[in-house]
């Protein structure tokens, strides 16, 4: 995949590579788009983040982080050039993006809820690493190298959890102040608002996420 379907100039990931379009094979209805759309060779979604999980759980989170960021609609409409190429809103997500000129980069499909819930579920269970497991929650985050923490708070029925994860020398879980150990949090339902801190163990980069990392500190100074 990140040799052949991974396209970072274009921001998109293809499904499959090259397209069908000659030839006596049929793959059934996706070659009933044009060469390089939805799933003809074009970007799906869907499958774009599947990737994105599969590199995070394969411990790249590196790369994961890399991918969502080159799928997030956000940075697919940066600048007004993006915005020309994408021709879709930022807040919402693409089922698919054209991946054959001269459409290369534009959004398909938009507001697909689908995709849109693939991309939450990237976000919040696979990075920030908070998955709910029948009735615990189960703490394991990605973070980039330079995150110093985040908080989230999260809603069992009528019960908050206040969830703080910050970056430490030690791993650590404690929830409302009493240390618990490990990676999981037994829910329960009582109306109050539970505490829950993880220190995870600061993640040092590697060579290609600190020479990223500087180069974008270039960039934005």
């Amino acid at each position: 995949v990140d040799a052949h379907l991974v396209r970072p100039d274009a921001r998109l990931i293809q499904l499959l590579d090259p397209p069908f379009e000659a030839g006596t094979l049929h793959p059934g209805s996706l070659r009933g788009y044009a060469p390089g759309m939805r799933e003809n060779g074009g970007q799906a979604t869907h499958a774009a983040l599947w990737c994105a999980m599969a590199f995070a759980r394969m411990g790249n989170s590196g790369r994961a982080w890399e991918l969502f960021d080159m799928l997030n609609p956000l940075r697919l409409t940066a600048t007004p050039d993006d915005c020309a190429r994408y021709r879709l809103e930022p807040y919402v997500v693409a089922g698919d993006v054209h991946a054959a000129a001269p459409h290369v980069g534009r959004g398909g499909w938009s507001w697909y809820t689908g995709s849109a819930g693939w991309m939450y579920r990237l976000v919040v269970e696979t990075l920030l690493g908070i998955e709910r497991v029948g009735e615990r929650l189960v703490l394991a985050p990605q973070l980039p190298c330079g995150w110093p923490g985040f908080r989230l708070q999260y809603r069992y029925r009528a019960t908050t959890y206040a969830i703080e994860v910050r970056v430490l020398e030690v791993a650590a879980l404690r929830v409302d102040g009493v240390e618990v150990g490990g990676d999981t949090v037994q829910l329960v339902d009582d109306g109050q608002t539970h505490r829950v801190e993880l220190h995870v163990a600061r993640r040092h980069a590697s060579a290609v996420e600190a020479k990223r990392e500087q180069t974008q500190s270039k960039t934005i100074t």
